[in-house]
């Protein structure tokens, strides 16, 4: 008979406060990032930083996402999951609040430092939902995937009220962040009684080298990687795109608010619809139809529709990354393989992340229009078909 999981032993009490812990911790995984864009003007004035540096402070978090993904498995090798997560809160509160400070190093400092605790809650939530909610992943996935994508949308949203309308200023209202943060670490501290190590010891090395020779571990790792470079495109360029098309920067702003709106929805449903049948290519499918129908729409000359395009587009990459998340857990045999597959994953998706904004935006630069920037996402909406319809097929990494 199978062993039960901790979940299953635990008590109605440890239970929530797992699944506290758990949508905590996902919630500030975002906020970090998504508050600077809108704060960027008041950065550039107060620092006398330029364009490059500041473009630095998202690039270096996705850069520390994607070389510390790999090595996520060995810390929580030697402080189990709840040990890593711990200190990933631990560094992520460091990190912002070492950003207050009136200084350009601390700045940099601390954006590494979340970064780098960023880059092990991102690995390690979804082992943790393998380990600890095997019979209800796709819930769980909904649940704490559509938490990172209401951390980035409030972010997004109040840091400017914070900074000004309340007049907290920008370093504040980025270090306010570790109120919740630190609010985390506190509600995880009780999951630390009982840190659970790998059930075997494989070494590191190893561990690559068997992930490496799975086609199946590919083909998720890439479906993560080309949604998350597609995700951090739109992010950057969509208001751009919107105001060549006429519209104001504020209505421009609004849409891409609708459209992350929109995607946390996608995170909420697709993952739950993805664990209920046995195969999800239908489900790939639908969600690149959705894509390249809302890329063509954004093609077009003039604002005709952009509430619907935005819309679709943040759909569909929010249903993309759940389903990406879901495809770790339910393409893993055990939680130690969930660990390894979903740092494999998300090293090469950040990796590829941090090159999409830039290479989108050299395009046009070369070409002075949108059209081909986004034939060239439509490209990579194709191998994001390949990839996924490999990912969905109902197997798991051998």
């Amino acid at each position: 008979m199978a062993a039960s999981s901790p979940f299953e032993q635990n008590s109605t009490s440890k239970n929530i406060l797992l699944i506290a812990g758990i949508v905590l911790i996902a919630l500030n995984l975002r906020p970090a990032l998504a508050g600077v864009g809108p704060l960027i003007g008041a950065i550039r004035d107060s620092t006398g930083l330029s364009n490059t540096m500041l473009g630095l402070l998202t690039t270096i978090p996705l850069l520390a996402f994607g070389v510390l993904s790999t090595l996520t498995s060995l810390f929580s090798r030697r402080l189990g999951i709840e040990g890593t997560l711990a200190l990933a809160m631990g560094l992520l509160s460091g990190g912002i609040l070492l950003r207050v400070i009136p200084a350009n190093w601390a700045l940099f400092t601390g954006t590494i430092l979340l970064g780098i605790g960023i880059a092990f809650g991102n690995v390690l939530l979804p082992s943790l939902v393998k380990r600890d909610f095997p019979n209800r992943s796709g819930i769980m996935t909904s649940v704490y995937s559509s938490m990172l994508g209401l951390g980035a949308t409030l972010a997004a949203g109040i840091s400017v009220p914070l900074a000004q309308n309340i007049g907290w200023g920008w370093r504040w209202s980025l270090g306010a962040w570790a109120v919740i943060s630190i609010l985390a670490l506190i509600v995880w501290i009780p999951q630390l009684k009982n840190l659970t190590l790998p059930k075997y010891e494989r070494s590191f090395a190893n561990s690559l080298k068997d992930l490496g020779g799975s086609k199946t571990a590919w083909q998720v790792a890439f479906f993560m990687g080309l949604q998350s470079l597609a995700f951090y495109v739109i992010l950057a360029w969509l208001p751009e795109i919107l105001q060549d098309r006429g519209l104001s920067a504020s209505k421009a702003g609004w849409m891409l608010s609708l459209s992350q709106g929109m995607g946390v929805v996608g995170t909420i449903l697709i993952p739950v619809w993805a664990e209920n049948i046995e195969d999800q290519r239908g489900l790939v499918w639908l969600l690149v139809v959705f894509e390249t129908v809302s890329l063509i729409g954004l093609m077009l000359p003039s604002g005709f529709l952009v509430s619907l395009w935005s819309s679709l587009i943040g759909l569909a990459l929010g249903g993309s990354f759940g389903l990406a998340l879901l495809f770790i857990v339910m393409r893993s045999p055990d939680p130690e393989t969930a660990t390894e597959l979903s740092g494999m994953a998300q090293s090469i998706g950040y990796l590829l992340a941090a090159l999409g904004p830039t290479l989108f935006g050299g395009i046009h630069d070369i070409t002075q229009a949108w059209v081909v920037p986004l034939l060239f996402l439509i490209i990579v909406v194709g191998l994001k078909l390949i990839f996924g319809l490999g990912a969905a097929h109902p197997k798991v990494v051998s």
